[in-house]
């Protein structure tokens, strides 16, 4: 319950709408009989010669269309439907359209009685004031429209229903159609995952070579050196030289490894493993973790490295002074935010970000970049936890 006036002048003007959208259902379906009736006459004829036939049902179905037009404005103005783009067959227009103008006409019936019993009642109510009435016949009358009253409103609920079901049956895309775009959704998100995992192969090369491969050369150099030198104190000075190489080349293969898929994440889980995140990240970063329960484990490694790839091309490109990191879990889904101060102008469609959409798609989530000049950068990623 909400005391909010605004919530109870919206909830009110909705209500108005959907009895105001009815009635002229009621008209259009009047419209529909009308054109049935008038279409029948005039083309009934030439729809039953077989040469004729194609052209009758061309301009059958032309009429129909304009008025099954009409049908999906007062749908959409009226009830607030939101329709796909999408274009129905002339099959499914006839029997939306004979579909509909059935049910109108039935609300008008219902509709009208119910008006009726509301001037029954006032007749009764009436009676009562003059005391023409006595009290065993108010009390039958009473009961018999109180039932009729609760028939009436079920079957103006139900036409509502229905006329809902008939909108989106013929406006909506059919099973076939919708089986046909998920088809295409997953092979798009297919492609999409195997060029982020073509492009992290390539990354995790460069590194090696550029990095870790390196320095293992300068290592070796400095050892070969240390071996070769007949002077001890500066042959130590070569072998401290090469410890402190060592370490360096362990520190990073380790972060090549994290980039690759982070242990942590396994023995930890992905709150510990987003700790290691901001703890290596150049610049502050604020983790704000409101998730409980378990997570599938795909969607903790999708999390994971939308949290990753957002920090590392805020500390690389953006200039940020710091990046806001949060995840919440609303119902069965698991909103992941990363946000910079940076300068923005960030590309959505750069290799790395058209990755994460890959990987974030590949589990039906959703990934939005917004990254206006001057900034700030927001990556929105929600992920199904099912």
């Amino acid at each position: 319950m909400t005391d909010d006036p605004a919530g109870t002048d919206g909830g009110s003007t909705g209500r108005l709408s959907a009895i105001a959208g009815t009635l002229l259902g009621c008209l259009t379906a009047l419209a529909g009989l009308l054109y049935f009736t008038a279409a029948g006459a005039l083309l009934g004829a030439f729809l039953l010669w077989p040469r004729t036939r194609v052209r009758a049902r061309v301009l059958l179905v032309t009429g129909a269309r304009r008025l099954t037009a009409v049908e999906r404005w007062r749908r959409s103005v009226f009830f607030h439907d939101l329709f796909p783009e999408h274009r129905a067959s002339d099959q499914q227009v006839l029997r939306y359209l004979a579909s509909r103008t059935c049910a109108g006409l039935l609300c008008a019936v219902v509709a009208g009685l119910l008006v009726f019993g509301l001037v029954l009642a006032g007749l009764l109510a009436a009676g009562v004031a003059r005391s023409t009435l006595s009290w065993q016949e108010l009390l039958t009358q009473v009961v018999l429209g109180s039932v009729l009253l609760f028939l009436d409103v079920q079957g103006l609920f139900s036409l509502a229903a229905l006329d809902a079901r008939l909108a989106r049956e013929c406006f909506g895309p059919g099973e076939r159609e919708l089986l046909e775009r998920r088809i295409g959704e997953l092979a798009a998100s297919r492609a999409a995952v195997v060029r982020a995992v073509d492009g992290e192969r390539r990354r995790v090369e460069r590194d090696l070579h550029d990095g870790v491969q390196q320095r293992l050369v300068a290592l070796a150099m400095l050892l070969g050196r240390a071996r070769r030198t007949r002077d001890a104190a500066q042959a130590d000075a070569l072998l401290a030289q090469a410890h402190k190489e060592s370490g360096e080349v362990l520190a990073e293969l380790r972060e090549v490894a994290w980039r690759v898929y982070p242990t942590a994440l396994d023995s930890l889980g992905l709150r510990e493993a987003l700790g290691g995140v901001a703890e290596r990240c150049a610049l502050p970063v604020r983790v704000a973790y409101d998730v409980s329960g378990p997570l599938p484990q795909s969607v903790e490694t999708a999390a994971y490295f939308v949290v990753s790839e957002s920090v590392t091309n805020a500390a690389k490109h953006s200039g940020a002074g710091h990046v806001l990191v949060r995840l919440a879990r609303r119902g069965e889904v698991l909103t992941v935010l990363v946000r910079d101060d940076g300068a923005g102008g960030a590309d959505p469609e750069g290799g790395g970000l058209s990755g994460l959409r890959g990987r974030v798609a590949a589990i039906d989530g959703m990934l939005e970049v917004r990254s206006p000049a001057g900034g700030p950068t927001t990556v929105t990623a929600e992920l199904p936890c099912v």
